[in-house]
Protein backbone atom coordinates (compact mmCIF):
# COMPACT_ATOMS: atom_id res chain seq x y z
CA UNK A 1 0.00 0.00 0.00
CA UNK A 2 1.68 3.27 -0.76
CA UNK A 3 1.48 6.60 1.19
CA UNK A 4 -1.33 7.84 -0.06
CA UNK A 5 -3.60 5.12 0.06
CA UNK A 6 -2.14 4.63 3.68
CA UNK A 7 -2.97 8.22 4.79
CA UNK A 8 -6.46 7.94 3.11
CA UNK A 9 -7.08 4.88 5.23
CA UNK A 10 -5.77 6.96 8.22
CA UNK A 11 -8.21 9.95 7.44
CA UNK A 12 -11.46 7.39 7.87
CA UNK A 13 -10.93 6.13 10.91
CA UNK A 14 -11.86 8.79 13.62
CA UNK A 15 -12.16 8.17 17.11
CA UNK A 16 -9.12 6.65 19.48
CA UNK A 17 -5.93 5.38 18.12
CA UNK A 18 -5.83 2.72 15.62
CA UNK A 19 -4.83 -0.69 16.43
CA UNK A 20 -2.56 -2.58 13.52
CA UNK A 21 -4.62 -6.01 14.40
CA UNK A 22 -7.50 -7.21 16.04
CA UNK A 23 -7.25 -11.60 15.97
CA UNK A 24 -10.63 -12.64 16.39
CA UNK A 25 -10.65 -16.11 18.43
CA UNK A 26 -7.18 -16.36 20.83
CA UNK A 27 -7.04 -20.24 20.46
CA UNK A 28 -4.30 -22.30 18.77
CA UNK A 29 -4.35 -20.41 15.91
CA UNK A 30 -4.87 -16.79 16.55
CA UNK A 31 -3.05 -16.73 19.78
CA UNK A 32 0.51 -18.04 18.07
CA UNK A 33 -0.78 -15.16 15.32
CA UNK A 34 -1.06 -12.41 17.83
CA UNK A 35 2.44 -13.26 19.19
CA UNK A 36 4.46 -13.21 16.07
CA UNK A 37 2.77 -9.80 15.01
CA UNK A 38 3.11 -8.53 18.19
CA UNK A 39 6.94 -9.17 17.98
CA UNK A 40 7.05 -7.61 15.02
CA UNK A 41 6.10 -4.52 16.38
CA UNK A 42 2.06 -4.03 15.55
CA UNK A 43 -0.23 -2.93 18.27
CA UNK A 44 -2.02 -5.71 18.75
CA UNK A 45 -5.95 -6.80 20.50
CA UNK A 46 -7.05 -9.65 21.02
CA UNK A 47 -11.14 -10.70 20.51
CA UNK A 48 -12.48 -13.67 22.01
CA UNK A 49 -15.70 -14.29 23.43
CA UNK A 50 -14.29 -16.33 26.31
CA UNK A 51 -14.36 -14.26 29.67
CA UNK A 52 -11.54 -16.61 31.30
CA UNK A 53 -9.28 -16.99 28.23
CA UNK A 54 -9.16 -13.26 28.03
CA UNK A 55 -8.72 -12.59 31.65
CA UNK A 56 -6.10 -15.65 31.90
CA UNK A 57 -4.21 -13.76 29.19
CA UNK A 58 -3.99 -10.74 30.73
CA UNK A 59 -2.75 -11.95 33.65
CA UNK A 60 0.41 -13.29 31.83
CA UNK A 61 -1.43 -17.13 31.42
CA UNK A 62 -1.36 -19.45 28.35
CA UNK A 63 -4.02 -22.09 28.01
CA UNK A 64 -2.05 -23.31 24.35
CA UNK A 65 0.94 -25.74 24.34
CA UNK A 66 3.30 -23.45 21.81
CA UNK A 67 2.91 -20.09 24.68
CA UNK A 68 4.39 -19.82 27.68
CA UNK A 69 3.79 -17.95 30.32
CA UNK A 70 7.11 -15.54 29.54
CA UNK A 71 5.84 -15.80 26.37
CA UNK A 72 2.29 -13.84 27.51
CA UNK A 73 4.42 -11.49 29.75
CA UNK A 74 6.22 -10.57 26.96
CA UNK A 75 3.59 -10.03 24.08
CA UNK A 76 1.90 -8.06 27.01
CA UNK A 77 5.16 -6.16 27.63
CA UNK A 78 5.04 -5.53 23.80
CA UNK A 79 1.48 -4.01 24.31
CA UNK A 80 -1.25 -6.89 23.52
CA UNK A 81 -4.29 -6.78 25.44
CA UNK A 82 -7.29 -9.22 25.28
CA UNK A 83 -10.89 -8.37 25.68
CA UNK A 84 -14.39 -9.44 24.65
CA UNK A 85 -15.55 -6.16 23.68
CA UNK A 86 -15.97 -6.47 19.81
CA UNK A 87 -15.80 -1.90 19.92
CA UNK A 88 -12.01 -3.01 19.42
CA UNK A 89 -12.94 -3.72 16.05
CA UNK A 90 -14.41 0.14 15.00
CA UNK A 91 -10.49 0.96 15.27
CA UNK A 92 -8.73 -1.89 13.70
CA UNK A 93 -6.78 -1.72 10.40
CA UNK A 94 -6.62 -5.13 9.97
CA UNK A 95 -9.00 -7.93 11.64
CA UNK A 96 -8.31 -11.48 11.27
CA UNK A 97 -10.65 -14.07 12.42
CA UNK A 98 -9.37 -17.41 13.69
CA UNK A 99 -12.11 -19.04 15.03
CA UNK A 100 -13.20 -22.64 15.20
CA UNK A 101 -15.00 -24.23 12.68
CA UNK A 102 -16.06 -27.93 13.87
CA UNK A 103 -18.08 -30.55 12.00
CA UNK A 104 -21.45 -30.14 11.93
CA UNK A 105 -23.81 -32.71 12.11
CA UNK A 106 -24.45 -32.93 8.90
CA UNK A 107 -21.02 -33.55 7.98
CA UNK A 108 -20.18 -30.10 6.79
CA UNK A 109 -18.58 -27.35 8.76
CA UNK A 110 -20.12 -25.08 11.56
CA UNK A 111 -19.71 -21.65 10.19
CA UNK A 112 -21.74 -19.97 13.14
CA UNK A 113 -18.45 -18.92 15.14
CA UNK A 114 -17.38 -17.33 11.42
CA UNK A 115 -20.46 -16.06 11.18
CA UNK A 116 -21.36 -14.60 14.46
CA UNK A 117 -17.21 -13.32 13.88
CA UNK A 118 -18.21 -11.39 10.95
CA UNK A 119 -21.71 -9.95 12.15
CA UNK A 120 -19.72 -8.09 15.30
CA UNK A 121 -16.90 -6.79 12.45
CA UNK A 122 -19.56 -5.80 9.99
CA UNK A 123 -21.18 -3.76 13.54
CA UNK A 124 -17.42 -2.26 13.88
CA UNK A 125 -16.42 -1.92 10.28
CA UNK A 126 -14.79 1.52 9.01
CA UNK A 127 -13.82 2.18 5.69
CA UNK A 128 -9.92 0.70 4.43
CA UNK A 129 -10.15 -1.78 6.76
CA UNK A 130 -8.34 -4.95 5.96
CA UNK A 131 -10.61 -8.60 7.33
CA UNK A 132 -8.82 -11.83 6.41
CA UNK A 133 -10.62 -15.02 7.42
CA UNK A 134 -8.02 -17.76 8.55
CA UNK A 135 -10.49 -20.49 9.92
CA UNK A 136 -10.35 -23.26 7.71
CA UNK A 137 -13.42 -23.84 5.45
CA UNK A 138 -15.07 -24.90 1.92
CA UNK A 139 -14.05 -23.12 -1.39
CA UNK A 140 -16.34 -20.32 -1.30
CA UNK A 141 -16.63 -19.33 1.85
CA UNK A 142 -15.31 -15.75 2.11
CA UNK A 143 -17.46 -14.35 -0.82
CA UNK A 144 -20.30 -16.51 -0.04
CA UNK A 145 -20.80 -15.94 3.41
CA UNK A 146 -18.13 -13.67 4.73
CA UNK A 147 -18.19 -11.12 2.34
CA UNK A 148 -22.11 -10.58 2.32
CA UNK A 149 -22.43 -10.45 6.13
CA UNK A 150 -19.58 -7.93 6.15
CA UNK A 151 -21.46 -5.55 3.37
CA UNK A 152 -24.71 -5.64 5.77
CA UNK A 153 -22.53 -2.34 7.68
CA UNK A 154 -22.97 -0.62 3.82
CA UNK A 155 -20.21 -0.54 2.59
CA UNK A 156 -18.65 -2.95 -0.08
CA UNK A 157 -15.76 -5.27 -0.27
CA UNK A 158 -12.99 -4.69 -2.97
CA UNK A 159 -14.04 -0.77 -3.01
CA UNK A 160 -14.69 0.41 0.47
CA UNK A 161 -13.09 -2.41 2.57
CA UNK A 162 -10.71 -4.85 1.50
CA UNK A 163 -10.95 -9.09 2.10
CA UNK A 164 -8.89 -12.41 1.81
CA UNK A 165 -8.47 -15.76 3.03
CA UNK A 166 -5.27 -16.87 4.30
CA UNK A 167 -5.25 -20.48 5.82
CA UNK A 168 -3.58 -21.01 8.83
CA UNK A 169 -0.59 -23.41 8.92
CA UNK A 170 -0.24 -23.90 12.81
CA UNK A 171 1.75 -27.70 13.56
CA UNK A 172 1.03 -27.50 17.83
CA UNK A 173 4.48 -28.37 18.78
CA UNK A 174 6.46 -28.17 16.08
CA UNK A 175 9.76 -26.19 17.30
CA UNK A 176 10.92 -25.87 13.53
CA UNK A 177 8.37 -24.09 11.93
CA UNK A 178 6.31 -21.39 13.50
CA UNK A 179 3.79 -18.62 12.08
CA UNK A 180 7.14 -16.21 11.38
CA UNK A 181 9.02 -19.13 9.20
CA UNK A 182 6.20 -21.15 7.52
CA UNK A 183 5.69 -19.70 4.30
CA UNK A 184 2.06 -18.04 4.37
CA UNK A 185 -0.78 -18.32 1.43
CA UNK A 186 -3.04 -15.37 0.67
CA UNK A 187 -5.60 -15.20 -1.51
CA UNK A 188 -7.71 -11.47 -2.30
CA UNK A 189 -11.00 -11.31 -3.12
CA UNK A 190 -9.58 -8.18 -5.96
CA UNK A 191 -6.14 -8.21 -6.97
CA UNK A 192 -5.82 -5.03 -4.15
CA UNK A 193 -7.20 -6.92 -1.79
CA UNK A 194 -4.20 -9.72 -2.09
CA UNK A 195 -1.83 -7.09 -2.19
CA UNK A 196 -2.93 -5.49 0.79
CA UNK A 197 -3.28 -8.67 2.87
CA UNK A 198 0.35 -9.65 1.46
CA UNK A 199 1.72 -6.70 2.68
CA UNK A 200 0.16 -6.96 6.10
CA UNK A 201 1.56 -10.58 6.22
CA UNK A 202 4.84 -9.58 4.51
CA UNK A 203 5.62 -7.36 7.74
CA UNK A 204 6.29 -10.25 10.21
CA UNK A 205 6.18 -13.41 8.17
CA UNK A 206 9.22 -14.44 6.18
CA UNK A 207 7.56 -15.83 2.81
CA UNK A 208 4.18 -14.77 1.72
CA UNK A 209 2.63 -17.03 -1.20
CA UNK A 210 -0.33 -15.07 -3.93
CA UNK A 211 -2.92 -17.34 -4.66
CA UNK A 212 -5.16 -16.33 -7.66
CA UNK A 213 -7.97 -15.74 -5.24
CA UNK A 214 -10.00 -16.67 -2.30
CA UNK A 215 -11.16 -19.77 -3.80
CA UNK A 216 -8.17 -21.19 -4.58
CA UNK A 217 -6.21 -20.10 -1.14
CA UNK A 218 -9.42 -21.93 0.68
CA UNK A 219 -8.42 -24.84 -1.69
CA UNK A 220 -4.68 -24.81 -1.33
CA UNK A 221 -5.28 -25.65 2.62
CA UNK A 222 -7.63 -28.81 1.87
CA UNK A 223 -5.27 -29.97 -0.35
CA UNK A 224 -3.09 -29.83 1.99
CA UNK A 225 -4.74 -32.24 4.41
CA UNK A 226 -6.17 -34.11 2.25
CA UNK A 227 -3.20 -35.16 1.23
CA UNK A 228 -2.16 -36.27 3.89
CA UNK A 229 -6.02 -37.93 5.31
CA UNK A 230 -5.35 -40.08 1.82
CA UNK A 231 -1.50 -40.73 2.47
CA UNK A 232 -1.92 -42.11 5.88
CA UNK A 233 -5.40 -43.90 5.13
CA UNK A 234 -3.25 -45.72 2.41
CA UNK A 235 -0.48 -47.16 5.22
CA UNK A 236 -3.16 -47.77 7.61
CA UNK A 237 -4.92 -50.19 5.18
CA UNK A 238 -1.19 -52.10 4.09
CA UNK A 239 -0.98 -52.05 8.28
CA UNK A 240 -3.85 -54.46 8.19
CA UNK A 241 -3.39 -56.63 5.61
CA UNK A 242 0.40 -56.89 5.66
CA UNK A 243 0.16 -58.23 8.73
CA UNK A 244 -1.96 -60.94 7.96
CA UNK A 245 0.41 -61.73 5.03
CA UNK A 246 3.37 -61.60 7.50
CA UNK A 247 5.12 -58.34 5.98
CA UNK A 248 6.90 -56.27 8.16
CA UNK A 249 5.47 -52.54 6.28
CA UNK A 250 7.63 -50.27 9.04
CA UNK A 251 10.79 -51.92 6.85
CA UNK A 252 8.87 -51.78 3.87
CA UNK A 253 8.46 -48.50 4.50
CA UNK A 254 12.31 -47.71 5.34
CA UNK A 255 13.65 -49.44 2.46
CA UNK A 256 10.68 -47.16 -0.26
CA UNK A 257 11.80 -44.05 2.05
CA UNK A 258 15.20 -44.24 0.32
CA UNK A 259 14.49 -43.32 -2.95
CA UNK A 260 15.52 -39.58 -3.37
CA UNK A 261 12.57 -38.46 -5.69
CA UNK A 262 8.69 -39.75 -5.83
CA UNK A 263 8.29 -41.03 -2.55
CA UNK A 264 7.55 -39.42 0.67
CA UNK A 265 6.82 -41.61 4.00
CA UNK A 266 3.71 -42.07 5.90
CA UNK A 267 3.56 -44.19 8.71
CA UNK A 268 0.73 -46.64 10.20
CA UNK A 269 -1.10 -45.49 13.30
CA UNK A 270 -4.17 -45.91 15.51
CA UNK A 271 -6.22 -43.46 13.77
CA UNK A 272 -6.12 -39.74 12.72
CA UNK A 273 -6.16 -36.32 15.39
CA UNK A 274 -6.58 -32.68 15.63
CA UNK A 275 -8.79 -30.07 13.95
CA UNK A 276 -6.72 -30.43 9.96
CA UNK A 277 -6.79 -34.55 9.16
CA UNK A 278 -9.75 -35.99 10.14
CA UNK A 279 -11.83 -32.81 10.16
CA UNK A 280 -10.56 -30.33 7.13
CA UNK A 281 -11.39 -33.32 4.44
CA UNK A 282 -14.49 -33.69 5.29
CA UNK A 283 -15.18 -29.65 4.37
CA UNK A 284 -14.16 -30.64 0.65
CA UNK A 285 -16.55 -33.53 0.55
CA UNK A 286 -19.05 -31.85 1.96
CA UNK A 287 -18.92 -29.03 -0.86
CA UNK A 288 -18.32 -31.69 -3.56
CA UNK A 289 -21.88 -33.18 -2.66
CA UNK A 290 -23.16 -29.92 -3.44
CA UNK A 291 -21.96 -30.92 -7.03
CA UNK A 292 -24.07 -33.97 -7.15
CA UNK A 293 -21.63 -36.64 -6.56
CA UNK A 294 -19.52 -38.05 -3.80
CA UNK A 295 -15.57 -37.21 -3.27
CA UNK A 296 -15.00 -40.66 -2.79
CA UNK A 297 -11.35 -40.37 -1.91
CA UNK A 298 -11.62 -38.23 1.05
CA UNK A 299 -15.01 -40.91 1.78
CA UNK A 300 -12.95 -44.05 1.62
CA UNK A 301 -9.86 -42.05 3.39
CA UNK A 302 -12.12 -41.44 6.58
CA UNK A 303 -14.01 -44.67 6.71
CA UNK A 304 -10.21 -46.43 6.38
CA UNK A 305 -8.83 -44.43 9.30
CA UNK A 306 -12.07 -44.08 11.42
CA UNK A 307 -12.16 -48.41 11.89
CA UNK A 308 -7.97 -48.07 13.27
CA UNK A 309 -9.01 -48.12 16.39
CA UNK A 310 -11.00 -50.96 16.52
CA UNK A 311 -8.13 -52.69 14.42
CA UNK A 312 -5.90 -51.67 17.38
CA UNK A 313 -8.49 -53.37 19.87
CA UNK A 314 -8.68 -56.47 17.82
CA UNK A 315 -4.51 -56.45 17.81
CA UNK A 316 -4.87 -56.00 21.65
CA UNK A 317 -7.24 -58.66 22.39
CA UNK A 318 -4.73 -61.23 19.84
CA UNK A 319 -1.67 -60.20 21.95
CA UNK A 320 -3.50 -61.22 25.29
CA UNK A 321 -4.56 -64.11 24.02
CA UNK A 322 -1.54 -65.24 22.55
CA UNK A 323 -0.18 -65.07 25.99
CA UNK A 324 -3.29 -67.10 27.55
CA UNK A 325 -5.16 -63.97 28.77
CA UNK A 326 -8.47 -62.40 28.50
CA UNK A 327 -8.71 -59.13 27.61
CA UNK A 328 -12.21 -58.89 30.43
CA UNK A 329 -9.92 -59.62 33.02
CA UNK A 330 -6.91 -57.93 32.07
CA UNK A 331 -5.42 -54.59 32.86
CA UNK A 332 -4.59 -51.97 30.31
CA UNK A 333 -2.21 -49.08 30.10
CA UNK A 334 -2.71 -46.41 27.69
CA UNK A 335 0.60 -44.82 27.17
CA UNK A 336 -0.44 -40.79 25.67
CA UNK A 337 -3.77 -39.86 25.16
CA UNK A 338 -3.08 -36.51 23.37
CA UNK A 339 -3.63 -36.78 19.13
CA UNK A 340 0.45 -35.64 18.77
CA UNK A 341 3.62 -36.53 20.67
CA UNK A 342 4.62 -33.88 23.41
CA UNK A 343 1.81 -31.56 23.47
CA UNK A 344 -1.71 -31.74 25.52
CA UNK A 345 -3.77 -31.21 22.77
CA UNK A 346 -6.60 -34.00 22.78
CA UNK A 347 -8.68 -33.02 19.97
CA UNK A 348 -10.04 -35.55 18.14
CA UNK A 349 -7.24 -37.78 19.49
CA UNK A 350 -7.89 -41.17 18.70
CA UNK A 351 -6.68 -42.44 22.07
CA UNK A 352 -10.44 -42.29 23.36
CA UNK A 353 -12.49 -44.37 20.97
CA UNK A 354 -9.54 -47.27 21.58
CA UNK A 355 -9.67 -46.61 25.38
CA UNK A 356 -13.91 -46.84 24.67
CA UNK A 357 -13.45 -50.34 22.87
CA UNK A 358 -10.99 -51.44 25.43
CA UNK A 359 -13.63 -50.98 28.55
CA UNK A 360 -16.49 -52.08 26.26
CA UNK A 361 -14.54 -55.47 26.25
CA UNK A 362 -13.83 -55.56 30.00
CA UNK A 363 -10.46 -54.25 30.59
CA UNK A 364 -9.12 -52.16 33.78
CA UNK A 365 -7.99 -49.23 32.01
CA UNK A 366 -5.32 -46.58 33.48
CA UNK A 367 -3.36 -44.54 31.24
CA UNK A 368 -0.33 -42.43 31.51
CA UNK A 369 0.52 -39.03 29.78
CA UNK A 370 3.16 -36.55 31.05
CA UNK A 371 0.90 -33.64 29.63
CA UNK A 372 -2.69 -34.13 30.46
CA UNK A 373 -3.39 -34.63 34.71
CA UNK A 374 -7.21 -36.02 33.94
CA UNK A 375 -8.64 -37.47 31.59
CA UNK A 376 -12.43 -38.89 30.59
CA UNK A 377 -13.78 -41.62 28.42
CA UNK A 378 -17.53 -40.75 28.02
CA UNK A 379 -17.78 -39.07 31.18
CA UNK A 380 -16.17 -41.70 33.23
CA UNK A 381 -12.81 -40.85 34.39
CA UNK A 382 -9.59 -43.25 34.22
CA UNK A 383 -7.06 -43.46 36.55
CA UNK A 384 -3.64 -42.25 35.74
CA UNK A 385 -0.26 -43.58 36.41
CA UNK A 386 2.27 -40.62 37.44
CA UNK A 387 5.34 -43.88 38.11
CA UNK A 388 5.52 -44.90 34.30
CA UNK A 389 8.21 -47.89 34.96
CA UNK A 390 5.63 -49.36 37.44
CA UNK A 391 2.89 -48.88 35.59
CA UNK A 392 4.40 -50.77 32.76
CA UNK A 393 5.42 -53.48 34.90
CA UNK A 394 1.84 -53.93 36.41
CA UNK A 395 -0.02 -53.94 33.36
CA UNK A 396 -1.11 -56.88 31.56
CA UNK A 397 -0.49 -55.36 28.49
CA UNK A 398 0.57 -51.54 27.65
CA UNK A 399 -0.65 -49.72 24.15
CA UNK A 400 1.35 -46.99 23.08
CA UNK A 401 -0.75 -44.59 21.34
CA UNK A 402 1.34 -41.50 21.34
CA UNK A 403 4.85 -41.09 21.12
CA UNK A 404 5.70 -38.83 23.61
CA UNK A 405 9.87 -38.28 24.45
CA UNK A 406 9.50 -40.24 27.65
CA UNK A 407 8.10 -43.38 25.81
CA UNK A 408 11.90 -45.06 25.28
CA UNK A 409 12.03 -48.05 23.67
CA UNK A 410 14.69 -49.39 26.03
CA UNK A 411 12.50 -48.35 28.65
CA UNK A 412 9.41 -49.96 27.07
CA UNK A 413 11.05 -53.01 26.30
CA UNK A 414 12.31 -53.37 29.97
CA UNK A 415 9.05 -52.80 32.03
CA UNK A 416 6.62 -53.41 29.66
CA UNK A 417 5.20 -57.36 29.58
CA UNK A 418 3.45 -56.99 26.59
CA UNK A 419 3.04 -54.45 24.70
CA UNK A 420 1.59 -52.89 21.17
CA UNK A 421 3.09 -49.86 19.88
CA UNK A 422 0.81 -48.70 17.46
CA UNK A 423 3.65 -45.62 16.23
CA UNK A 424 6.02 -47.39 15.72
CA UNK A 425 8.65 -46.23 18.44
CA UNK A 426 10.47 -49.87 19.37
CA UNK A 427 11.46 -49.46 15.33
CA UNK A 428 13.29 -46.15 15.77
CA UNK A 429 17.18 -45.99 15.69
CA UNK A 430 19.05 -45.81 19.10
CA UNK A 431 19.83 -42.04 19.57
CA UNK A 432 23.29 -43.01 20.03
CA UNK A 433 24.10 -44.26 16.68
CA UNK A 434 21.54 -41.26 14.49
CA UNK A 435 24.44 -40.07 13.57
CA UNK A 436 25.34 -43.34 11.49
CA UNK A 437 22.46 -44.33 10.78
CA UNK A 438 19.84 -42.67 7.41
CA UNK A 439 16.66 -41.18 9.47
CA UNK A 440 14.53 -43.44 7.61
CA UNK A 441 16.15 -46.88 9.01
CA UNK A 442 14.30 -48.62 11.75
CA UNK A 443 15.47 -51.26 13.96
CA UNK A 444 14.07 -54.58 14.46
CA UNK A 445 11.91 -56.03 17.50
CA UNK A 446 13.61 -58.60 19.29
CA UNK A 447 11.86 -59.50 21.73
CA UNK A 448 8.42 -61.95 22.64
CA UNK A 449 5.26 -60.22 23.62
CA UNK A 450 6.30 -56.67 21.76
CA UNK A 451 4.99 -56.21 19.05
CA UNK A 452 4.33 -53.16 16.34
CA UNK A 453 1.29 -52.36 14.47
Amino acid sequence: MDAASSNRANAERPGPPASDLVVVGLGYVGLPLAAEAAAAGLRVVGLDVSTSVVESLNQGSSHIDDLSPDNISMMLDQGFSATTDPACLASARTVVICVPTPLSPEGGPDLSAVTSAAGSIAGNLTPGTLVILESTTYPGTTEEVVRPLLEESGLVAGADFHLAFSPERIDPGNAAFGVANTPKVVGGLTETCGERAAHFYGSFVHTVVRARGTREAEMAKLLENTYRHVNIALVNEMAVFCQELGVDLWDSISAAATKPFGFQAFYPGPGVGGHCIPIDPNYLSYKVKTLGYPFRFVELAQEINGRMPAYVTQRAQELLNDSGLALSRSKVLVLGVTYKADIADQRESPARPVARRLAAKGATLTYHDPHVESWTVDGVEVPRSTDLDQALADADLTVLLTDHADYEPKRLAEYARLLLDTRGVLRRTPPETEADVPAQVRRHVDREGLQVL
